[in-house]
């Protein structure tokens, strides 16, 4: 049964470790302006993007993007997680159809519609202006709340399903019996459903982080040029620059910053929840 999984692992190691290996390998060569790349073996590009202002900040800002967008999906998927979890209806096919409908469509696509929304000649602006709500239209694009909705409005369909699944495997009987004992509406969420549904949210919030720390059409799309995080700068540098060798070093500071952070989250949660 072990020679099973070998085409499995043989295919996961050609796609995935190799490209990640032959990058790193990338990472420790030197840039010249004139050669592109000389063969090195050095980790001069990490200790100069970790000791550069510039990047730190960039760093920085991706880290808090990811982390406010993760809390902020956490917070608004979990209702709707629950409510999907709990539904008992012939329709709950088409509703977890509805929460996916969302990402047939691509990033691209998405920023472009918000884009349509948050400009200053937008529907958004254009609907304050003639109810009066607002005398000037209001700027929107090119700011980090727009990166946030943008990313947001993406990964939120991982959040509400990934927490709902779990949900609906916790038995009802338990919310009875709580409520029975005389415990709120409140403390049967925060003493019951909340630590059963810890999995979940650990994995929907991890999911979350890790896509939010990588995201790139929306960053650019609704950033704007001067609003930078990781995914962006690392392309400027492969494609604009042409220093692959920074690039590489700037992909594996990525990683390793999201790698980090998500296992102390992990950790951390799964020591509050005791979740294995």
């Amino acid at each position: 049964m072990a020679l099973l999984v070998v085409p499995a692992c043989l295919l996961v190691l050609g796609l995935l470790v190799g490209p990640m290996v032959l990058m790193f390998r990338i990472s420790l060569n030197q840039f010249s302006p004139t050669q592109l790349m000389i063969q090195a073996f050095s980790f001069d590009n990490y200790a100069r993007a970790a000791a550069d202002p510039y990047y730190q900040e960039i760093i920085l800002t991706t880290l808090g993007i990811a982390l406010l967008c993760t809390a902020l999906t956490l917070v608004i998927a979990y209702p709707a997680a629950y409510w999907v979890g709990r539904l008992q209806s012939r329709w709950k096919s088409l509703v977890i159809i509805a929460t996916l409908f969302p990402l047939l469509v691509g990033n691209v696509v998405r920023s472009a519609g918000w884009m349509a929304l948050l400009t200053r000649e937008g529907l958004i602006n254009t609907v304050l202006l003639r109810l009066d709500v607002i005398s000037h239209p209001l700027s929107m694009m090119y700011t980090p709340k727009a990166v946030v909705f943008g990313i947001i409005a993406v990964v939120l369909p991982y959040m509400i399903l990934t927490i709902a699944a779990v949900i609906e495997s916790i038995p009802r009987d338990l919310e009875d019996a709580a409520g029975n004992l005389g415990a709120s509406a409140f403390q049967t969420f925060w003493r019951v459903i909340l630590p059963l549904s810890a999995p979940g949210v650990a994995a929907g919030s991890i999911l979350v982080f890790v896509l939010c720390m990588n995201t790139y059409a929306t960053a650019v799309l609704l950033g704007g040029p001067r609003f930078q995080m990781m995914a962006p700068a690392i392309f400027d540098q492969f494609v604009r620059g042409n220093n692959w060798p920074m690039g590489a070093a700037l992909a594996f500071m990525l990683l390793a910053v999201t790698m980090i952070v998500t296992i102390a989250g992990s950790v951390a949660f799964a020591r509050r929840y005791r979740v294995r």
